[in-house]
């Protein structure tokens, strides 16, 4: 990481540091992520603030509906992709990953459909949701969401997948999605 800017330090903090408060330092670097901190202290990263959906005009951080979706008791883990779409621009489509023993029907997901809407709003509603026992995800557990933008686009997946922890998920995708 950069220290300075040479000949000019305070460019450097204007451009590359925020003034945040937190917990009494003077400035905290952002680095772009969302996060919590939780009852115990435990701090809990969200996701990408910059990562949006842009549905009638109105932008969506995708952060903000895989939180409204995994808040609902049933949903262990959400990811939230955009698909375009001529009339929206683009629409959300989740997918979603159950907790153990949960039964899955089409009830089941417009329930999930009005829990966001009761999270957030009537504009966050997802357009499609999809059920998965587990999500791709490289070894060191990042969601891989260019493949379920893919798969969410009915595009061929391109590129290097070969970081896929478990493979066998994105043909049981194929599958659903």
């Amino acid at each position: 990481m950069m220290r300075t800017i040479h000949g000019n330090p305070q460019r450097y903090l204007d451009s590359y540091w925020e003034y945040i408060p937190f917990k009494g330092e003077s400035y905290v670097y952002f680095a772009g992520d969302g996060a919590r901190i939780d009852e115990d202290g435990y701090i809990w990263i969200m996701g990408r603030v910059d990562d949006v959906i842009s549905v009638s005009g109105h932008r969506l951080g995708t952060m903000e509906i895989e939180s409204a979706l995994v808040s609902h008791k049933s949903v262990a883990e959400a990811a939230v992709v955009g698909r375009r779409d001529d009339l929206k621009g683009e629409v959300i489509v989740a997918f979603v990953s159950l907790e153990k023993d949960v039964n899955t029907s089409s009830e089941f997901v417009e329930e999930l459909k009005k829990h966001v809407v009761k999270e957030i709003g009537i504009i966050a509603k997802p357009e499609k949701i999809i059920i998965s026992e587990s999500l791709p995800k490289t070894r060191s557990g990042k969601i891989m969401r260019r493949i379920l933008r893919s798969l969410a686009s009915g595009e061929k997946i391109s590129g290097d997948i070969s970081t896929l922890e478990d493979s066998s998920v994105l043909e049981k995708l194929k599958e659903t999605a």
